[in-house]
């Protein structure tokens, strides 16, 4: 089964859509008692990092996700801040993330920037794929849409599964053992977001 948690952000009707026709089991997880039993979990996140955090910590799930994902080894897939909250720690916000990856989250360094570039960095990218693996299975010259101004930045390049470039490179999607995370909206990326889904129920 595969569990979207439901903490008050993130599309999470979009990501059940796609997967109902895919024709795979999905549910909507509002309580620590409604994770019991998923083999995946969907975090979804949109807005500032302390603002999500503090409403993960609010829904009673912060404890049942760290027992699922660390100590029961379930699949997990952050998507946008879900993908930043796995982190240790953000510059958006003062508040501990979940820490489930070596990494911080920084804002994009605007210096860098040339006149037509600002933020929110939104709108679709190519993505180059930096490792291989299953969550990028078969999709060809992948592109995704993104909505944010900050970023993750691993403190292990080993953990980095692909890139893209707005005013230079930036992690787009990570994995730690079976913690994975996209920094772009796969639910809002057609067939190239439609088959990473998949491909994340399927791993």
């Amino acid at each position: 089964m595969i569990a979207l948690v439901d903490y008050g952000l993130g599309n999470i009707q979009a990501f059940a859509n796609i997967y109902r026709r895919l024709g795979l089991p999905v549910e909507t997880a509002r309580t620590p008692e409604a994770l019991d039993g998923a083999r995946k979990i969907v975090l979804p996140g949109v807005g500032a990092f302390d603002w999500a955090m503090e409403k993960l910590n609010a829904s009673g799930m912060r404890d049942k996700l760290d027992e699922m994902v660390l100590e029961r080894g379930a699949d997990v897939i952050g998507i946008c801040v879900g993908m930043q909250m796995m982190a240790k720690r953000s510059d958006e916000g003062r508040l501990p993330g979940l820490g489930w990856i070596d990494a911080e989250v920084t804002r994009f360094d605007t210096a860098a920037f040339n006149q037509r570039t600002h933020l929110p960095h939104m709108g679709w990218n190519d993505v180059e794929v930096a490792a291989q693996d299953m969550l990028f299975r078969g999709i060809e010259a992948p592109r995704y849409y993104f909505l944010h101004s900050y970023h993750v930045v691993p403190k292990s390049d080993r953990h980095v599964l692909a890139t893209a470039s707005y005013g230079g490179r930036f992690v787009a999607a990570v994995r730690a053992g079976n913690v994975y995370g996209t920094q772009f909206h796969p639910e809002k990326s057609h067939g190239w977001g439609i088959s990473l889904l998949k491909n994340f129920a399927e791993i």
